[in-house]
């Protein structure tokens, strides 16, 4: 067991503004899945709940783009664009 904090992928996935709704997010993983990457391993999931933690590089494709990004942090609430953008830095951008 670990005391590092995580929080489930599709909240995080809300709160840092790449879904307008949580049950969006939730959907969009059960049925496309993600890519959680932790110390160098990754994995493909499609549980809404998995937990993810700063640190951790979630690649996930949204339309006709793929996004990787960094977890900076987790937040404690879904809040203005600016306080989101600080829960992530974006990796690389496929157009």
């Amino acid at each position: 067991m670990t005391d590092t904090p995580s929080l489930r992928l599709d909240v995080w996935l809300w709160r840092a503004r790449f879904f307008k709704t949580r049950a969006l997010s939730g959907a969009h993983i059960r049925k496309r899945g993600a890519r959680i990457t932790r110390n160098g391993l990754t994995r493909r999931v499609n549980k809404p709940g998995t937990s993810i933690c700063a640190g951790d590089v979630v690649t996930l494709a949204q339309g006709a783009h793929i996004r990787a990004v960094e977890v900076l942090g987790l937040g404690t609430r879904r809040g203005p664009a600016d306080e989101a953008a600080t829960l992530y830095r974006t990796l690389e951008t496929d157009g």
